[in-house]
Formats: C-alpha cells, sequence, structure tokens
C-alpha cells in the first residue's frame, strides 16, 4: 500500500501538489459554511425555504452567468495565478458580507455581488490542473481533486457543527481568514502556468480584454463541445437531487433520521477517498464516451431506487451503486473537458463547462420542489431515471458519431506561436454530416 501511494505521488510534479493542498486548505473553508448556510439564513432573517431557494437561484445565475464567464476570460488573459488571488480575496471579502448585512433586501443584492465573485476563481484552477498535468495523467490528476474535494467535504460540516454551536459568526470569519491564507500561500509558492507558448503569443500581439471575452464565441461554435455539456447537464440534473432533494425525501416522507443521511453522505465521501484512484487506473484505457455513459446507467439504478425502496440498507446499496457512477464517471468527464480545450483557451472553456452544473443547481432543485410538493414524491426519483437515461443515450451517440476523434488527442499544443490544427475540425463534420 505505502509503495502505491509513492508511485501516484511520483507521478505529478511538486507544483500539482501544492495546488492540491492549497485547494484542500480552500475547500475545508467552504465546507465549513454551505451545510449550514440554509439554517443560518432562516435563522437571520426568520424567512421560510422558499425565500432561501431563491437566493440560490440568483447566486447560481450570477455565479454562472457573469462569474465564472468573467473568470475564465480573466484565466486566459491574466494568467491562472493571478485570477486565483484576486477569486481568494473577493471570497474572504465575501464572506464579510454575509456577516455585516442584517437587511434581507440588501442581502439578496449582496448574494448577486457575492455569485459573480466567490467563485471566479474556479475556472483558473481547473485549467491550472490541465496545463500542470500531461494528458495521459488527466484523468488521474481530476481523480485526486475529487479525492481532495470529498476530503474536505468530509472533515468540513464535522468543525463547521462545532463553531455553529458556538456562533455562527464563527464559521465566516474562518473562512475569511482560511480565504487570505490561501491567496497568500499562492503567491509564494505556486507558479504562474499559463503555457509559454500563449505568453509568447501575448507578448507578439497583445490581446485586449474585449477580444479575450469575445473567444467566448469560438468555445460556443464547437460543435462537439457543446454537444458533451448539453447532454452533461441532463447527468447533472439528476446527479444534483443527492445535493438538493435526497435529505428532505427521505426524512419527511420516508421517515429516516437526519442521522441516517448523514452517514449516506459520508459512505460516499469516504468511498471516494479510499476508491477513486484505483476506478480511475481501472477505467484508465476505457473509450472515454463508454465510459461516461456507463457511469451514468449506474447514476440511473441507484437513483431510481429510491422511488421503490423502503429499507435503510437498501438506501446504501442505491449510494454504493451511484458512488461507483460517480468514481467512473466525474474523473473522466473533467479529463475530456480539458483535452477539448486548446491551451490558449483552457480558461474560457473550463467557465462553460461550469454550465454543466450552474444550469441544473439553478433549476433542478425548483423542478423537483413542484413534483414533491404537488404529486406523489416517488416520482421524482422517476423522472430523474428518466432524464438520467436520455444523458446515457446522448454520450452513446456521441461515442457512435465521434468516438475515434475523442478517443485521439483533443487538444494540441502550439508550437512557436503557430496554431496547430484542431481534429475537433473533423468531428464535427461528422456530426453535421449526419444531420
Amino acid at each position: 500500500m505505502l509503495s502505491k501511494f509513492k508511485a501516484t505521488y511520483r507521478k505529478f510534479s511538486r507544483d500539482f501538489w501544492l495546488l492540491m493542498f492549497a485547494s484542500f486548505i480552500d475547500m475545508l473553508g467552504g465546507s465549513l459554511i454551505f451545510p449550514f448556510f440554509s439554517l443560518y439564513l432562516t435563522q437571520k432573517f426568520d424567512v421560510g425555504m422558499t425565500q432561501v431557494g431563491t437566493m440560490y437561484l440568483v447566486w447560481a445565475l450570477t455565479s454562472g452567468l457573469i462569474g465564472n464567464v468573467l473568470g475564465g476570460a480573466m484565466a486566459d488573459r491574466f494568467g491562472r495565478k493571478t485570477n486565483m488571488i484576486f477569486g481568494l480575496v473577493a471570497s474572504a471579502t465575501s464572506a464579510l458580507l454575509m456577516v455585516v448585512i442584517q437587511n434581507i433586501v440588501v442581502f439578496y443584492v449582496a448574494i448577486a455581488i457575492v455569485g459573480i465573485f466567490e467563485d471566479i476563481a474556479g475556472p483558473a484552477r481547473q485549467a491550472m490542473i490541465t496545463d500542470l498535468v500531461p494528458e495521459e495523467l488527466r484523468g488521474d490528476a481530476f481523480g485526486m481533486f475529487r479525492i481532495v474535494f470529498n476530503l474536505s467535504a468530509a472533515i468540513g460540516p464535522a468543525i463547521g457543527g462545532f463553531m455553529v454551536s458556538r456562533s455562527f459568526e464563527l464559521l465566516f470569519f474562518a473562512d475569511v481568514i482560511i480565504s487570505l491564507l490561501v491567496a497568500v500561500f499562492v503567491f509564494f509558492f505556486l507558479p504562474e502556468t499559463r503555457p509559454a507558448s500563449v505568453r509568447r503569443q501575448s507578448s507578439v500581439k497583445e490581446e485586449s480584454f474585449r477580444e479575450t471575452m469575445q473567444g467566448y464565441g469560438q468555445v460556443l461554435r464547437d460543435k462537439v463541445f457543446m454537444t458533451f455539456i448539453l447532454v452533461s447537464i441532463l447527468s447533472t440534473l439528476m446527479y444534483f437531487n443527492m445535493n438538493s432533494s435526497l435529505s428532505v425525501y427521505l426524512v419527511n416522507h420516508r421517515g429516516f433520521s437526519s442521522e441516517q443521511f448523514g452517514f449516506l453522505l459520508s459512505l460516499n465521501a469516504l468511498m471516494v477517498v479510499l476508491l477513486q484512484m484505483p476506478f480511475t487506473r481501472l477505467t484508465a484505457k476505457w473509450k472515454p464516451m463508454l465510459a461516461i455513459a456507463f457511469g451514468n446507467v449506474l447514476y440511473v439504478i441507484g437513483f431510481t431506487m429510491f422511488g421503490f425502496i423502503g429499507s435503510f440498507n437498501m438506501c446504501l446499496t442505491a449510494m454504493v451503486i451511484i458512488t461507483i457512477g460517480e468514481m467512473i464517471y466525474a474523473p473522466k468527464e473533467q479529463a475530456i473537458v480539458a483535452d477539448f480545450a486548446p491551451e490558449h483557451m483552457r480558461g474560457r472553456y473550463m467557465a462553460i463547462r461550469s454550465f454543466a452544473w450552474i444550469i441544473p443547481v439553478a433549476f433542478g432543485p425548483l423542478g423537483a420542489g413542484i413534483i414533491m410538493d404537488n404529486f406523489d414524491p416517488r416520482l421524482l426519483w422517476y423522472a430523474a431515471g428518466f432524464i438520467g437515461t436520455l444523458s446515457v443515450i446522448g454520450f452513446l451517440w456521441m461515442h457512435v458519431k465521434v468516438g475515434k476523434t475523442i478517443e485521439g488527442r483533443l487538444s494540441t499544443a502550439r508550437s512557436d506561436g503557430e496554431e496547430a490544427v484542431n481534429p475537433l475540425v473533423e468531428a464535427e463534420k461528422s456530426i453535421l454530416a449526419s444531420e
């Protein structure tokens, strides 16, 4: 076991591990707050969950439509490191706003502002992972990033619960301190990873920020990539029920305790921490779209089960199936997105990729709430299974139409300032020829 850990460590550079450490500390700060944020809002402003849900909608839309788009362009225009530091300082400022604002109307405005700046560093971090890791190791790299995320998600709520028992404000002050410390760490210990070829090109022809923003048009015209994002939205609409609706369904409609639901989430996080890398190695040579489709098949089985089962043991079984699907699907999906992106546009591609989460987060809980409030709650899981089946069909269709191209090198490095041929052009021709 020790030799395997050493082998995994030696696969990646020192800078990659420093980035993982900084990401863990940063996400730990966020995981202190997130599980208790709804409770904080309801107690502070004496509002119901409808208003809390509206706040999440405002946050998701401003984060996705403005924050991620700006963040992706800034990562490509000004560099990954600069953008990460800016995002961390903005995150610290946002956390302070949450404490000092006492009026709910002002809080709505603040949520919109926070949405713009809170996740502006996200595309830069994902682009930096791609910069630091050779293509053949990107699946492992994003698998490791998921382990780091799940470690923070497992540890943070326990620490947050201890703080909440004393004061809600402690959570936000802790996040402020953590964000600023990580910003200092990034400044001193992480290099700028924007590819040297892109920096050389920028020194020859200085691109304005307006031109950088206009580069999103190229991303949106990438038919293969945008098809992939649309199908991924369907998958995430199914998956996000685990974070938004499952707790209410199991506790209010199935009679399970909140502790049992917490155990299900802990099981998910623990499985990812212990088994993600073995699963990543196991599926390393699988055809990308077939692997992603198979992961979604397991999602469909697991989530649909919640509409039929009644015992807690069967809930555990469903969660195990979902988590296995997650360990197959998630790293492959992130690595494929990284391969799609030309190196001079990685930040913008990562920003558009975020819409595969932002749209489901903004609208999925609302749709789930309508079903659960007005119909048999079990219908939610049948609907989730149906939507997931559509995503499976979509990924299989992509495998048939453009699978060989996607399996190849989707991102060709630029050399000496000359544009390389992007093999996605041939994939787009395949799609257009079939229409």
